[in-house]
């Protein structure tokens, strides 16, 4: 009788990618602001396992975040209102990173600020530092009065803030993290990459709100916060094939990924690694549980590399 088994033994897929100058042991990278600053996690997956990790929103201060309840669960998703709580960059440095520099997976600092003189500054302040791989300019973030958004819905905002980024980022690569209610998301990565982003990450959380008519009020401590999870992911896989047919550089898909079959689908569709991201709140093991099912997923779809991914897809897309 013939085996219907996988043709490829998953012991034999390579699971490495490059995103630009990184090289990543495979695709999943923890997404920032659901993640902590990795320290949180130590005793509950192993870092060394991941692709790498993104830390929350770093600012030039130290900033308190939001009123609670932050977090509020919705059907197939979460709504967050955080508000980018985070120690700023000098604790940052002083404190978290000489705790993550022994572990061996990459280091993604998320950099934000509420005026482009701020993301520079940050920039410049983790520049002499070591420990850190890349950074991620988060103008995106939809739970802030100020900053994030504000810098995401305009190509003229984004050239401007990334150019002065990257010319403050001398020393490692630049992602930028795009926000997902514009217009026409392939101008806007088209021109984050033309202003230095080595790569863009696709996409930020919507802007969304939860209410109790009982008590006539939010059901977050702010009145707006961000949906993430999977009620999201058709629309971010939408993003990404959009952004990909308009850039060059690497895309990090992001959004409602739970299993190695949903990091396939992103792959699929021009994504080079991906982020988990709200998982995490419910399952704190997700990106080990992802990772791990990462090589039978493959195999199962007879291949030994995920570049195979996006080529057939195209080939039988268009």
């Amino acid at each position: 009788m013939v085996s219907s088994g996988p043709v490829n033994p998953p012991d034999r897929v390579d699971l490495s990618v490059r995103v630009g100058a990184l090289r990543l042991a495979n695709p999943v990278i923890a997404a920032s602001g659901t993640f902590g600053y990795g320290l949180e996690f130590t005793d509950l997956l192993d870092l060394n396992r991941l692709g790498g990790f993104v830390t929350k929103g770093i600012s030039k201060d130290p900033i308190e975040g939001a009123p609670p309840p932050r977090l509020y669960e919705t059907p197939s998703g979460m709504l967050n209102a955080v508000g980018l709580q985070n120690v700023g960059v000098e604790a940052f440095v002083q404190d978290k990173l000489p705790l993550l520099r022994k572990y061996n997976t990459h280091v993604i600092a998320n950099v934000f600020g509420y005026c482009l003189e701020e993301y520079v500054e940050v920039i410049q302040q983790l520049e002499d530092a070591e420990g850190i791989s890349a950074y991620e300019l988060n103008i995106s973030c939809p739970n802030v009065k100020r900053g994030g958004m504000q810098f995401g819905g305009s190509p003229d905002l984004v050239r401007e803030v990334v150019q002065s980024a990257r010319k403050a980022a001398q020393k490692r690569p630049l992602w930028v993290k795009l926000m997902p209610l514009v217009t026409d998301i392939g101008l806007i990565g088209r021109t984050a990459e033309e202003a230095g982003a080595d790569a863009l990450t696709v996409a930020n959380t919507f802007p969304a709100m939860a209410v109790d008519f009982r008590t006539q009020s939010s059901r977050l401590g702010n009145l707006t916060g961000g949906l993430s999870g999977p009620a999201i992911k058709p629309i971010t896989l939408r993003l990404v094939w959009e952004v990909s047919k308009a850039v060059k550089i690497p895309i990090l898909g992001l959004g409602g990924i739970e299993t190695a079959e949903d990091v396939l689908d992103y792959m699929c569709v021009g994504a080079t690694a991906v982020q988990v991201g709200t998982a995490s709140f419910a399952d704190p093991k997700a990106s080990e549980r992802i990772l791990e099912g990462l090589p039978m997923a493959l195999s199962d779809a007879k291949m030994f590399t995920f570049s195979e991914l996006m080529v057939r897809f195209r080939a039988r897309n268009g």
